[in-house]
């Protein structure tokens, strides 16, 4: 099953990595990339609605620009969470003053969005929600106060703005009475934000602490209690287009393991050989579920394509990476400087991807709970009893 690109989309294409080449290499950090990307009208080409400073474009001219980003290998981007989550949610659930307000700024890469689902007692629960917030009517502007705690919050400590999930009526449980919430990041004293150090050293992930912050009745998005339907709503956004992006950089690691395979001599190993051949065709396997899910498509089984693309690249990317080790043998244990308290280890290509890809099955909803969607709403089968 292979896409058919037309005329009219491979001239965007070319259009798209002429673009890149020129630019790639032009920012001097992420924050500034996203603002070339802007300026340049490529943010928000998914979005079926223009107007925002963005421009539109067809599924394919999507597949497409998102495939020459990957071979690129232009900066990560620290925009996506408002571009492909918030700024979705918002023209499905927002007001006009929301979408105006919120929408520009995201497309121009001026403003930075993460996302405040996940927490301590709760972990992929978003139903075990403890965060609450409270109406605040005593002098000044009315708005709420947002007090709890996230985790594994991406990008938090860049981010100028963090959509909550949170609990507005008391004494309510699992999916009532939670609330939607734009919550601006910029509250000293009210959020605090701790990096959590993961086991490359980087620590992209976050811990936030909020202490009554601030977030205006009119940015409520969805309405007062509305918030479990628009955060499910949020989460069918994550559906084929990244995905066929994101197989790119997995297919040219899988390159690099193979070179390295060759390099080392364990490749002349049947069993390895085997391996390498089941993450080529796996790989394949999972570009043609992609294309057939791409634009969405109603009913259960589509409810649950997000769920299966989840459960089908963690766990073949958690095995790519152990497959790096294996076929540089002890070789794979070494790092290119000693360690010590001043000077962290330096990790090569293949090491980060053994050591990220172990958090594949946890983040963005762990395995246990994508199986549970499936089974629950796809399959229809009974839902877990509740202890």
């Amino acid at each position: 099953m292979e896409f058919g690109f037309t005329p009219q989309d491979e001239a965007f294409r070319g259009e798209a990595r002429d673009w890149l080449a020129a630019h790639a290499g032009a920012a001097s950090g992420r924050r500034a990339w996203e603002r070339i990307l802007g300026r340049a009208g490529w943010i928000g080409l998914g979005w079926p609605e223009s107007g925002y400073g963005n421009r539109t474009a067809t599924l394919t001219q999507q597949v497409a620009w998102a495939e020459e980003y990957a071979r690129s290998q232009a900066p990560p981007r620290c925009g996506h969470i408002g571009e492909n989550l918030l700024a979705p949610t918002l023209l499905a659930h927002g007001t006009a003053a929301q979408k105006s307000r919120f929408l520009p700024p995201v497309a121009a890469g001026e403003e930075l969005w993460c996302q405040g689902y996940s927490e301590p007692e709760a972990g992929s629960d978003l139903a075990g929600v403890r965060t609450t917030a409270v109406r605040d009517t005593g002098g000044g502007e009315p708005c709420y106060r947002v007090t709890g705690q996230k985790i594994w919050t991406s990008l938090a400590h860049e981010a100028d703005w963090c959509f909550v999930l949170a609990r507005t009526e008391p004494g309510s449980r699992r999916h009532h009475g939670l609330s939607f919430l734009l919550v601006p990041m910029d509250q000293p004293g009210r959020i605090e934000v701790r990096p959590i150090r993961q086991l490359t050293g980087a620590g992209d992930f976050n811990e936030v602490r909020f202490e009554g912050a601030r977030a205006r009745v009119e940015h409520v998005v969805g309405g007062e209690g509305g918030g479990w339907r628009v955060a499910m709503s949020l989460l069918g956004f994550e559906r084929g287009v990244s995905t066929l992006a994101q197989q790119i950089g997995f297919a040219r690691e899988l390159g690099e393991v193979v070179r390295a395979a060759l390099d080392s001599g364990a490749a002349d190993d049947p069993v390895v050989r085997d391996r390498l051949a089941g993450q080529w065709a796996e790989l394949r396997t999972m570009r043609w579920n992609a294309l057939r899910t791409l634009g969405g498509g109603g009913g259960p089984a589509g409810a649950g394509a997000p769920s299966v693309a989840k459960l089908l690249w963690a766990s073949w990317h958690q095995r790519l990476g152990e497959l790096a080790m294996l076929v540089r043998g002890a070789a794979a244990s070494a790092t290119a400087t000693d360690w010590s308290p001043s000077t962290p280890y330096e990790l090569d290509a293949a090491q980060h991807l053994f050591l990220f890809s172990r958090a594949d099955t946890i983040y963005g909803g762990s395995d246990q709970i994508q199986r549970t969607i499936i089974a629950e709403r796809v399959l229809g089968l009974p839902r877990e009893p509740k202890g």
